[in-house]
Protein backbone atom coordinates (compact mmCIF):
# COMPACT_ATOMS: atom_id res chain seq x y z
CA UNK A 1 0.00 0.00 0.00
CA UNK A 2 2.47 2.28 1.09
CA UNK A 3 4.88 1.70 -2.20
CA UNK A 4 1.65 2.44 -4.42
CA UNK A 5 0.54 5.87 -2.24
CA UNK A 6 4.57 6.93 -2.58
CA UNK A 7 3.95 6.31 -6.46
CA UNK A 8 0.69 8.04 -6.66
CA UNK A 9 2.10 11.05 -4.72
CA UNK A 10 5.22 11.52 -6.63
CA UNK A 11 3.12 11.48 -9.81
CA UNK A 12 0.66 13.79 -8.59
CA UNK A 13 3.68 16.21 -7.10
CA UNK A 14 5.07 16.08 -10.73
CA UNK A 15 2.03 17.01 -12.79
CA UNK A 16 0.61 19.58 -10.50
CA UNK A 17 4.42 21.34 -10.39
CA UNK A 18 3.45 24.13 -12.73
CA UNK A 19 0.36 25.12 -10.82
CA UNK A 20 2.67 25.35 -7.58
CA UNK A 21 5.46 27.33 -9.33
CA UNK A 22 2.42 29.35 -10.64
CA UNK A 23 1.21 29.95 -7.43
CA UNK A 24 4.77 31.31 -5.96
CA UNK A 25 5.59 34.12 -8.40
CA UNK A 26 1.55 35.73 -8.35
CA UNK A 27 1.29 35.42 -4.90
CA UNK A 28 4.53 33.95 -3.38
CA UNK A 29 3.13 31.02 -1.72
CA UNK A 30 4.78 28.00 -0.65
CA UNK A 31 8.12 29.67 -1.56
CA UNK A 32 8.91 30.06 2.15
CA UNK A 33 10.40 27.18 3.95
CA UNK A 34 10.04 25.02 0.45
CA UNK A 35 13.91 23.35 1.76
CA UNK A 36 12.29 21.90 4.57
CA UNK A 37 9.22 20.82 3.26
CA UNK A 38 11.25 18.93 1.06
CA UNK A 39 13.09 17.34 4.10
CA UNK A 40 16.21 19.86 4.33
CA UNK A 41 16.30 19.94 8.04
CA UNK A 42 17.37 23.36 9.33
CA UNK A 43 20.47 23.42 11.13
CA UNK A 44 19.02 24.63 14.32
CA UNK A 45 16.48 21.17 14.83
CA UNK A 46 19.71 19.17 14.45
CA UNK A 47 21.38 19.47 17.85
CA UNK A 48 18.14 18.34 19.33
CA UNK A 49 18.06 16.57 22.90
CA UNK A 50 17.08 12.43 22.88
CA UNK A 51 13.66 13.75 25.06
CA UNK A 52 11.78 15.92 21.86
CA UNK A 53 8.04 15.97 21.56
CA UNK A 54 7.47 17.01 18.22
CA UNK A 55 3.57 18.81 17.84
CA UNK A 56 2.16 19.90 14.52
CA UNK A 57 -0.52 22.36 13.81
CA UNK A 58 -1.70 23.03 10.17
CA UNK A 59 -2.32 26.99 10.56
CA UNK A 60 -2.99 29.78 12.82
CA UNK A 61 -6.01 27.99 14.82
CA UNK A 62 -4.35 25.15 15.31
CA UNK A 63 -1.08 27.06 16.94
CA UNK A 64 -3.59 29.08 19.18
CA UNK A 65 -5.23 25.05 19.87
CA UNK A 66 -1.49 23.42 20.77
CA UNK A 67 -0.28 26.59 22.82
CA UNK A 68 -1.39 26.09 25.89
CA UNK A 69 -0.36 22.31 25.73
CA UNK A 70 3.26 23.31 24.77
CA UNK A 71 3.83 25.54 28.05
CA UNK A 72 2.11 22.63 29.83
CA UNK A 73 4.53 19.87 28.71
CA UNK A 74 7.33 22.75 28.85
CA UNK A 75 6.96 22.83 32.89
CA UNK A 76 6.15 18.92 33.31
CA UNK A 77 8.87 17.94 31.42
CA UNK A 78 11.65 20.15 32.51
CA UNK A 79 15.01 18.87 29.98
CA UNK A 80 12.77 18.02 27.03
CA UNK A 81 12.37 19.98 24.01
CA UNK A 82 9.27 20.61 22.10
CA UNK A 83 9.37 22.22 18.49
CA UNK A 84 6.53 23.02 16.64
CA UNK A 85 5.82 21.90 12.61
CA UNK A 86 3.05 23.92 10.79
CA UNK A 87 1.91 23.98 6.94
CA UNK A 88 1.09 27.70 6.23
CA UNK A 89 2.87 30.67 6.42
CA UNK A 90 0.82 32.45 8.89
CA UNK A 91 0.88 29.85 11.16
CA UNK A 92 4.46 29.46 11.16
CA UNK A 93 4.88 33.34 11.85
CA UNK A 94 2.40 32.87 14.96
CA UNK A 95 4.67 29.96 15.83
CA UNK A 96 7.52 31.53 15.71
CA UNK A 97 6.31 34.18 18.04
CA UNK A 98 5.00 31.68 20.53
CA UNK A 99 7.64 29.47 20.79
CA UNK A 100 10.78 30.62 19.26
CA UNK A 101 12.35 30.42 16.12
CA UNK A 102 14.78 27.99 17.01
CA UNK A 103 12.06 25.41 17.86
CA UNK A 104 9.75 26.28 14.68
CA UNK A 105 9.52 25.01 11.37
CA UNK A 106 7.64 23.50 8.06
CA UNK A 107 6.13 20.16 8.35
CA UNK A 108 7.78 18.09 5.64
CA UNK A 109 5.83 16.72 2.33
CA UNK A 110 4.53 13.50 3.19
CA UNK A 111 7.22 11.87 1.07
CA UNK A 112 8.86 8.84 2.77
CA UNK A 113 12.64 10.17 2.33
CA UNK A 114 11.07 13.88 3.33
CA UNK A 115 9.58 12.25 7.02
CA UNK A 116 12.35 10.08 7.71
CA UNK A 117 14.95 12.60 7.80
CA UNK A 118 12.77 14.84 10.59
CA UNK A 119 12.47 11.52 12.23
CA UNK A 120 16.04 11.06 11.99
CA UNK A 121 17.20 14.09 13.57
CA UNK A 122 14.52 14.89 16.17
CA UNK A 123 14.31 11.29 17.32
CA UNK A 124 10.86 11.93 18.90
CA UNK A 125 9.49 10.20 21.78
CA UNK A 126 5.98 11.68 20.70
CA UNK A 127 4.69 13.00 18.05
CA UNK A 128 1.46 14.79 18.14
CA UNK A 129 -0.88 15.72 15.20
CA UNK A 130 -3.61 17.87 15.41
CA UNK A 131 -7.27 18.03 14.14
CA UNK A 132 -6.79 15.89 11.64
CA UNK A 133 -3.48 14.63 9.69
CA UNK A 134 -3.71 11.65 8.95
CA UNK A 135 -0.63 11.49 6.91
CA UNK A 136 0.41 8.08 5.96
CA UNK A 137 4.21 8.35 5.08
CA UNK A 138 4.49 10.19 8.76
CA UNK A 139 2.03 7.92 10.57
CA UNK A 140 4.00 4.96 9.07
CA UNK A 141 7.79 6.17 9.88
CA UNK A 142 7.00 7.62 12.99
CA UNK A 143 5.26 4.53 14.60
CA UNK A 144 8.29 1.65 13.07
CA UNK A 145 11.14 3.68 14.03
CA UNK A 146 9.65 3.78 17.84
CA UNK A 147 7.82 6.89 18.12
CA UNK A 148 4.52 7.20 20.15
CA UNK A 149 2.16 8.79 18.28
CA UNK A 150 -0.75 11.00 19.36
CA UNK A 151 -4.11 13.09 17.51
CA UNK A 152 -5.36 15.46 19.58
CA UNK A 153 -8.41 18.00 19.30
CA UNK A 154 -9.24 15.22 16.25
CA UNK A 155 -12.21 15.86 14.54
CA UNK A 156 -13.84 14.90 11.03
CA UNK A 157 -15.95 17.61 9.74
CA UNK A 158 -19.46 17.17 7.46
CA UNK A 159 -16.92 17.74 4.18
CA UNK A 160 -14.76 14.84 4.59
CA UNK A 161 -16.59 12.16 6.53
CA UNK A 162 -17.81 10.81 2.71
CA UNK A 163 -14.36 11.05 1.46
CA UNK A 164 -12.82 9.22 4.17
CA UNK A 165 -15.75 6.59 4.46
CA UNK A 166 -14.55 6.12 0.39
CA UNK A 167 -11.38 5.04 1.58
CA UNK A 168 -11.77 3.36 4.80
CA UNK A 169 -10.45 0.35 3.98
CA UNK A 170 -7.06 1.97 3.44
CA UNK A 171 -7.58 4.71 5.89
CA UNK A 172 -7.14 1.61 8.39
CA UNK A 173 -4.07 0.72 7.68
CA UNK A 174 -2.82 4.00 8.11
CA UNK A 175 -4.75 5.04 11.38
CA UNK A 176 -3.83 2.04 13.42
CA UNK A 177 -0.21 3.65 13.04
CA UNK A 178 -1.81 6.45 16.18
CA UNK A 179 -1.62 5.20 19.68
CA UNK A 180 -3.97 7.59 20.92
CA UNK A 181 -7.01 9.71 19.43
CA UNK A 182 -8.34 12.47 21.67
CA UNK A 183 -11.52 13.83 20.10
CA UNK A 184 -13.43 17.16 20.06
CA UNK A 185 -16.71 15.59 20.88
CA UNK A 186 -18.81 12.28 21.26
CA UNK A 187 -19.88 12.36 17.20
CA UNK A 188 -16.43 13.14 16.48
CA UNK A 189 -15.36 10.05 18.41
CA UNK A 190 -18.13 7.87 16.70
CA UNK A 191 -16.67 9.13 13.24
CA UNK A 192 -13.12 8.33 14.34
CA UNK A 193 -14.00 4.86 15.34
CA UNK A 194 -16.40 4.81 11.71
CA UNK A 195 -13.77 5.73 9.23
CA UNK A 196 -10.87 3.27 10.60
CA UNK A 197 -9.40 4.11 14.43
CA UNK A 198 -9.34 1.40 16.93
CA UNK A 199 -12.43 1.96 18.78
CA UNK A 200 -10.25 0.98 22.47
CA UNK A 201 -8.19 4.03 21.03
CA UNK A 202 -10.42 6.95 20.77
CA UNK A 203 -11.62 8.71 23.65
CA UNK A 204 -13.29 12.33 24.08
CA UNK A 205 -10.94 14.81 25.13
CA UNK A 206 -12.20 17.91 24.61
CA UNK A 207 -12.32 21.27 22.08
CA UNK A 208 -8.62 22.74 22.73
CA UNK A 209 -9.78 25.59 21.06
CA UNK A 210 -12.05 26.96 23.63
CA UNK A 211 -8.94 27.15 26.07
CA UNK A 212 -6.83 29.96 23.50
CA UNK A 213 -5.41 32.24 25.31
CA UNK A 214 -6.35 35.56 24.84
CA UNK A 215 -4.38 37.61 21.86
CA UNK A 216 -1.38 40.29 22.99
CA UNK A 217 -2.02 43.17 21.00
CA UNK A 218 0.04 44.73 19.02
CA UNK A 219 1.07 48.51 19.00
CA UNK A 220 -1.07 49.43 16.24
CA UNK A 221 -3.91 47.62 17.71
CA UNK A 222 -3.55 50.34 20.60
CA UNK A 223 -2.91 52.95 18.18
CA UNK A 224 -6.27 51.72 16.37
CA UNK A 225 -8.42 51.71 20.11
CA UNK A 226 -6.53 55.05 20.80
CA UNK A 227 -7.82 56.34 17.25
CA UNK A 228 -11.37 55.31 17.89
CA UNK A 229 -11.60 56.78 21.24
CA UNK A 230 -9.86 60.55 20.01
CA UNK A 231 -12.57 60.58 17.20
CA UNK A 232 -15.31 59.44 18.69
CA UNK A 233 -15.99 56.65 16.27
CA UNK A 234 -18.51 54.21 16.69
CA UNK A 235 -20.35 51.79 16.66
CA UNK A 236 -17.57 49.47 15.49
CA UNK A 237 -18.07 46.44 13.55
CA UNK A 238 -15.59 43.82 13.00
CA UNK A 239 -15.95 41.40 10.05
CA UNK A 240 -13.29 38.37 10.05
CA UNK A 241 -11.80 36.04 7.95
CA UNK A 242 -14.13 36.88 5.15
CA UNK A 243 -13.97 34.82 1.73
CA UNK A 244 -15.11 35.71 -1.98
CA UNK A 245 -17.96 36.05 -2.52
CA UNK A 246 -19.17 38.08 0.66
CA UNK A 247 -17.55 41.37 0.91
CA UNK A 248 -20.10 42.77 -1.28
CA UNK A 249 -22.56 41.65 1.02
CA UNK A 250 -21.09 42.66 3.92
CA UNK A 251 -20.01 45.48 2.52
CA UNK A 252 -23.77 46.91 1.34
CA UNK A 253 -25.04 46.34 4.67
CA UNK A 254 -21.98 48.55 5.79
CA UNK A 255 -23.98 51.03 3.62
CA UNK A 256 -26.89 50.77 5.45
CA UNK A 257 -25.13 50.88 8.71
CA UNK A 258 -23.25 54.12 7.85
CA UNK A 259 -26.91 55.80 6.90
CA UNK A 260 -28.20 55.66 10.51
CA UNK A 261 -24.43 55.87 12.30
CA UNK A 262 -22.13 58.34 9.70
CA UNK A 263 -19.61 57.54 12.49
CA UNK A 264 -19.57 53.35 12.26
CA UNK A 265 -16.18 52.19 11.59
CA UNK A 266 -16.04 48.63 9.73
CA UNK A 267 -12.72 46.49 10.09
CA UNK A 268 -12.82 43.82 7.03
CA UNK A 269 -9.98 40.93 7.19
CA UNK A 270 -10.28 38.81 4.57
CA UNK A 271 -8.94 35.12 5.43
CA UNK A 272 -6.12 35.23 2.72
CA UNK A 273 -3.54 37.56 2.18
CA UNK A 274 -3.35 36.75 -1.29
CA UNK A 275 -7.00 38.35 -1.71
CA UNK A 276 -6.03 41.61 0.03
CA UNK A 277 -5.28 43.42 -3.41
CA UNK A 278 -8.63 42.09 -4.69
CA UNK A 279 -10.44 43.48 -1.68
CA UNK A 280 -8.76 46.61 -2.02
CA UNK A 281 -9.88 47.15 -5.63
CA UNK A 282 -13.36 46.56 -4.41
CA UNK A 283 -13.43 49.19 -1.66
CA UNK A 284 -11.85 51.31 -4.30
CA UNK A 285 -14.80 50.97 -6.53
CA UNK A 286 -17.60 51.19 -3.31
CA UNK A 287 -17.95 54.61 -2.95
CA UNK A 288 -17.09 53.99 0.48
CA UNK A 289 -14.42 55.79 3.06
CA UNK A 290 -11.76 52.97 3.62
CA UNK A 291 -8.16 52.72 4.52
CA UNK A 292 -6.28 50.04 4.06
CA UNK A 293 -3.71 48.40 7.17
CA UNK A 294 -0.20 48.98 5.53
CA UNK A 295 -0.53 52.44 4.61
CA UNK A 296 -2.59 53.62 7.33
CA UNK A 297 -2.55 57.60 8.19
CA UNK A 298 -3.35 57.65 11.45
CA UNK A 299 -4.12 61.54 11.47
CA UNK A 300 -7.26 60.72 9.69
CA UNK A 301 -10.38 60.17 11.13
CA UNK A 302 -11.82 56.58 10.89
CA UNK A 303 -15.51 58.12 11.11
CA UNK A 304 -17.51 56.20 8.81
CA UNK A 305 -14.84 54.24 7.26
CA UNK A 306 -13.95 50.57 5.99
CA UNK A 307 -10.53 49.66 7.62
CA UNK A 308 -8.92 47.05 5.30
CA UNK A 309 -6.79 44.87 7.43
CA UNK A 310 -4.51 43.68 5.08
CA UNK A 311 -2.13 42.27 7.87
CA UNK A 312 -1.03 39.03 9.70
CA UNK A 313 -1.82 38.34 13.55
CA UNK A 314 -4.07 41.40 14.43
CA UNK A 315 -7.53 40.39 13.65
CA UNK A 316 -7.84 38.19 17.11
CA UNK A 317 -6.81 41.73 19.03
CA UNK A 318 -9.02 43.56 17.22
CA UNK A 319 -12.21 41.90 18.05
CA UNK A 320 -11.52 43.15 21.51
CA UNK A 321 -12.90 47.16 20.51
CA UNK A 322 -15.89 45.60 18.48
CA UNK A 323 -19.51 46.40 19.26
CA UNK A 324 -20.73 43.56 17.16
CA UNK A 325 -18.45 40.69 15.22
CA UNK A 326 -19.47 38.40 12.28
CA UNK A 327 -17.09 35.99 11.35
CA UNK A 328 -16.71 34.95 7.78
CA UNK A 329 -16.92 31.59 5.62
CA UNK A 330 -20.20 31.25 6.62
CA UNK A 331 -22.73 33.34 4.30
CA UNK A 332 -21.04 31.22 1.32
CA UNK A 333 -20.67 27.26 1.47
CA UNK A 334 -16.89 27.41 2.73
CA UNK A 335 -17.97 25.52 6.31
CA UNK A 336 -17.64 28.90 8.30
CA UNK A 337 -13.86 29.90 10.79
CA UNK A 338 -13.58 29.58 14.29
CA UNK A 339 -16.05 31.85 16.94
CA UNK A 340 -13.86 31.74 19.60
CA UNK A 341 -11.62 34.80 19.03
CA UNK A 342 -14.76 36.94 19.70
CA UNK A 343 -16.24 34.92 22.34
CA UNK A 344 -12.98 35.36 24.46
CA UNK A 345 -14.10 39.07 24.58
CA UNK A 346 -17.43 38.71 25.53
CA UNK A 347 -18.12 40.21 22.11
CA UNK A 348 -22.18 39.97 20.47
CA UNK A 349 -21.11 37.29 17.01
CA UNK A 350 -23.16 36.99 14.17
CA UNK A 351 -22.03 34.03 11.34
CA UNK A 352 -23.74 33.09 8.41
CA UNK A 353 -25.55 29.26 7.60
CA UNK A 354 -22.57 27.60 6.67
CA UNK A 355 -20.57 26.84 10.07
CA UNK A 356 -20.05 22.86 8.86
CA UNK A 357 -16.66 23.22 9.92
CA UNK A 358 -17.31 24.29 12.82
CA UNK A 359 -20.69 22.32 13.65
CA UNK A 360 -20.22 21.20 17.39
CA UNK A 361 -18.71 24.43 18.74
CA UNK A 362 -21.55 26.55 16.55
CA UNK A 363 -23.99 24.12 18.05
CA UNK A 364 -22.93 24.81 21.74
CA UNK A 365 -22.98 28.35 20.79
CA UNK A 366 -26.64 28.26 19.36
CA UNK A 367 -27.83 26.02 22.33
CA UNK A 368 -26.95 28.16 24.12
CA UNK A 369 -28.39 31.74 22.28
CA UNK A 370 -25.12 32.66 22.02
CA UNK A 371 -24.43 33.68 18.59
CA UNK A 372 -26.81 34.44 15.56
CA UNK A 373 -26.92 32.71 12.49
CA UNK A 374 -28.06 34.75 9.78
CA UNK A 375 -28.58 34.45 6.07
CA UNK A 376 -27.49 36.69 3.71
CA UNK A 377 -30.86 38.63 2.90
CA UNK A 378 -31.39 39.13 6.61
CA UNK A 379 -27.81 40.17 7.35
CA UNK A 380 -28.95 44.18 7.52
CA UNK A 381 -31.79 44.22 9.29
CA UNK A 382 -30.03 41.95 11.91
CA UNK A 383 -27.24 43.87 12.20
CA UNK A 384 -29.20 47.56 12.11
CA UNK A 385 -31.18 45.61 14.74
CA UNK A 386 -28.70 44.75 17.12
CA UNK A 387 -27.19 48.18 16.81
CA UNK A 388 -30.47 49.66 17.84
CA UNK A 389 -30.37 47.42 21.33
CA UNK A 390 -27.26 47.95 23.20
CA UNK A 391 -29.00 45.60 26.00
CA UNK A 392 -29.55 42.85 23.58
CA UNK A 393 -25.91 43.08 22.29
CA UNK A 394 -25.03 42.97 25.86
CA UNK A 395 -27.03 39.72 26.83
CA UNK A 396 -25.40 38.27 23.27
CA UNK A 397 -21.97 38.92 24.44
CA UNK A 398 -22.09 37.33 28.15
CA UNK A 399 -24.07 34.36 26.91
CA UNK A 400 -20.80 33.85 24.42
CA UNK A 401 -18.14 34.28 27.06
CA UNK A 402 -19.92 32.05 29.43
CA UNK A 403 -19.56 29.74 27.23
CA UNK A 404 -16.70 29.92 26.88
CA UNK A 405 -15.89 29.32 30.58
CA UNK A 406 -18.29 26.53 30.84
CA UNK A 407 -16.02 24.37 28.47
CA UNK A 408 -13.00 24.68 30.29
CA UNK A 409 -10.79 21.51 30.42
CA UNK A 410 -9.50 20.21 27.68
CA UNK A 411 -6.27 21.41 28.11
CA UNK A 412 -5.70 19.42 31.43
CA UNK A 413 -7.20 16.36 30.03
CA UNK A 414 -4.98 16.02 26.55
CA UNK A 415 -1.59 16.45 28.91
CA UNK A 416 -2.74 14.07 30.78
CA UNK A 417 -3.14 11.41 28.44
CA UNK A 418 -0.45 12.42 26.27
CA UNK A 419 2.11 11.94 29.27
CA UNK A 420 1.03 8.79 29.73
CA UNK A 421 2.31 7.72 26.34
CA UNK A 422 5.49 8.57 27.63
CA UNK A 423 7.86 6.37 29.62
CA UNK A 424 7.10 7.11 33.91
CA UNK A 425 10.59 7.63 34.29
CA UNK A 426 10.11 10.50 31.70
CA UNK A 427 7.24 12.27 33.57
CA UNK A 428 7.58 12.08 37.07
CA UNK A 429 7.76 16.04 37.66
CA UNK A 430 10.91 17.73 39.20
CA UNK A 431 10.36 19.31 42.59
CA UNK A 432 10.49 22.79 41.26
CA UNK A 433 7.95 22.16 38.43
CA UNK A 434 5.59 21.07 40.98
CA UNK A 435 6.21 24.27 43.04
CA UNK A 436 5.79 26.07 40.09
CA UNK A 437 2.37 24.61 39.55
CA UNK A 438 1.52 25.49 43.26
CA UNK A 439 2.19 28.78 42.82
Amino acid sequence: MYFAYNLLLALALMLSAPWWLLEMLRYGKYHTGLRERLGVVPPRLRDSPAQTIWIHAVSVGEVLAVARIVDELKMRLPGWRTVVSTTTDTGQKLAQQRFGENNVFYVPLDLAFAVHAYLKALRPRLLVLAESEFWPNLLHEAHRGGTSVAVVNARVSDRSLPRYLRFRSLLRRVMRNVDLYLAQSEEDARRLVEIGAPPERVQVGGNLKFEVKPPVASEAVHTFSATLQRDGAGPVLVVGSTLAGEDELLLDCFRCVVEQYPSAVMVLAPRHPERFDSVAALLAASGLRWQRRSKWDRQQSLNGCVFLLDSIGELASLYEVADLAFVGGSLVPKGGHNVLEAAQFGVPILVGPHTENFRDMVRIFQQAVAVKVVTPGLLTPMVLGLLQNADERARLGQRALDVMRTQQGATERTVEALLHLLPATSTAPQPEAVAERRL
